[in-house]
């Protein structure tokens, strides 16, 4: 769990920082600082609503638990995540390259008619989102226990890293292709979003929602069992010990939906989730002109000269 709080934090607070990141050099470049305290203004009202969204989630899911129904709700949970995360990896592939000069056109727009409540409004709105699918995913991870996810090394480690990056980025010290990071980034929120699509099936047929076919396709616990229980059972059941620790396995299934006895509809949803990505990212590639020849996008300059065009 730690590792899936680490990779989401991470990536939902650079993009919030990216883009207000953005919105406060912007203003510096045009000699409109008086402006950046809105913007945070906004971005610190997101982060209260989003702890507000996160209490009113608990009530929530304690009303359900009350009702003995919170099983329902945390399989719903499980696959809208699966769907919002895979959304979130390609909203930000397909926006990368011009969220520098739509955020600066939109801030333009601001600081020509002197709007400081549209700019509050904005920051909010940016940071807002990503805070409430942070909440949303967490309680995907956690199961319902959003403050779980917060206990742990791995979202303090995510906010830091993302801090430090987003620091470094305005700073121009580093230099990667903004369309590459996201991208590697990427693989491994699609990896943790196939993982919550399959346990949403395996939670599924423990409640007997749905049927399996066939209930155990294969026996992995001989190798890696899943959880330290299983690998305790394995033990006393055949006298002999797995080769994998259920430590490694747990992490595993956390991270990416591990199921050392999967059913037929578990793996039919596992390759049927990544054919479909498979599909999305071949059919939005777009043919490459000869003569054309677009500029590379890099999210981390070398030059302080260069942080006003970081972003493309």
């Amino acid at each position: 769990m730690e590792i899936q709080a680490l990779l989401i934090m991470f990536r939902e607070v650079l993009e919030a920082l990216l883009i207000i990141g953005i919105i406060t050099t912007y203003m510096k470049r045009m000699g409109q600082c008086q402006y950046n305290k809105f913007v945070w203004l906004g971005a610190g009202l997101a982060v209260l609503a989003s702890v507000g969204v996160a209490m009113l989630f608990q009530v929530v899911f304690t009303g359900f638990a009350a009702m003995g129904s919170e099983i329902y709700l945390k399989i719903s949970i499980m696959l809208i995540s699966a769907v919002l995360l895979t959304q979130m990896v390609f909203w930000m592939a397909s926006h990368s390259r011009n969220l520098k000069g739509k955020t600066e056109g939109k801030m333009t727009q601001l600081i020509t008619t002197g709007n400081v409540v549209g700019m509050v409004i904005h920051s909010f709105l940016v940071v807002l989102r990503e805070g409430v699918e942070t909440v949303f995913f967490f309680a995907a991870i956690t199961g319902g226990d959003i403050g779980k996810g917060f206990q742990g090394w791995g979202a303090l480690t995510g906010i830091v890293i993302a801090t430090a990056v987003s620091y470094l980025f305005f700073k121009g010290t580093m230099r990667i292709p903004l369309k590459s990071f996201f991208k590697v980034t990427g693989i491994f929120i699609v990896l943790i979003a196939g993982g919550l699509f399959v346990q949403g099936i395996s939670m599924m047929q423990d409640i007997k929602m749905i049927g399996s076919v066939i209930p155990h396709v294969y026996d992995l616990t001989w190798f890696l069992p899943e959880h330290p229980i299983d690998y305790a059972h394995y033990v006393r059941d055949h006298g002999v010990a797995p080769l994998l620790s259920g430590d490694v396995g747990i992490f595993f299934k956390a991270l990416f939906g591990y199921s050392s006895m999967p059913s037929l509809e578990e793996i039919v949803g596992y390759i049927g989730y990544f054919t479909v990505i498979y599909l999305l990212v071949n059919t939005k590639k777009e043919p490459v002109k000869a003569s054309v020849k677009e500029p590379k996008t890099t999210v981390f300059k070398t030059s302080n000269k260069m942080n006003e065009s970081a972003v493309k």
